[in-house]
């Protein structure tokens, strides 16, 4: 997933990162960068918290939102507000600059994110590598279109059980797979894996 998300950061950047004024060209491929670790860094927390921020990502997910503006989504809201945070403390961005990148890299980048989820044709974007790809192989025994088919059309529904729920969900990210303990190794895990990837461009 990392090689897939990193090519949809970089397909969507042109205008919102290489030709933006407010980003010095020696920090085009950092930022980059830095939208791709927020967002997965974003989902995994969601994931790995449970409850509301786990049936929402399941909910994102869902064929209701494939090929639609989901900018207003709670998780998409989430992903900015982090990577807006993130520009400005790690490469002294201005608040409304870091807006305005923001407004113009995350909306199709997560469109095409989730509609990839929902094409049985998209390789290494389809819905279950995804999942298992954040959990570092812990959802790989689940069967996450039956989640989400479960929360896509309330991420608020949690009256579903005998069988894996939220909770198994959490358990997966919390503490049965390796994505969370990788992300926060400083220098480690999913930043290792995206700076070789951009450094080997």
């Amino acid at each position: 997933m990392f090689e897939e998300l990193l090519n949809l950061v970089k397909g969507h950047s042109q205008d919102a990162i290489v030709n933006n004024q407010d980003v010095p060209n020696e920090h085009n491929e950092a930022v980059q960068t830095e939208a791709t670790n927020s967002i997965m860094s974003t989902l995994q927390g969601l994931l790995g918290g449970g409850g509301n921020g786990a049936a929402q990502v399941l909910n994102m997910f869902s064929q209701n939102n494939a090929g639609a503006d989901i900018s207003n989504h709670p998780v998409a809201q989430s992903i900015s507000s982090n990577l807006a945070g993130n520009l400005m403390s790690k490469f002294g961005i201005g608040g409304n600059q870091a807006d305005g990148i923001v407004s113009m890299l995350l909306p199709m980048v997560l469109s095409k994110l989730v509609g990839g989820a929902n094409n049985s044709n998209a390789g290494g974007l389809n819905v279950q590598s995804i999942f298992n790809s954040l959990s570092g192989g812990g959802t790989s025994g689940m069967n996450i279109g039956s989640l989400i088919s479960q929360f896509g059309g309330n991420a608020l529904d949690k009256n579903h059980d005998g069988h894996v729920d939220l909770a198994d969900l959490t358990a997966a990210f919390a503490g049965g797979g390796n994505a969370q303990p990788q992300q926060q190794q400083s220098g480690g895990g999913i930043m290792d894996t995206i700076s070789n990837l951009l450094g080997g461009k």
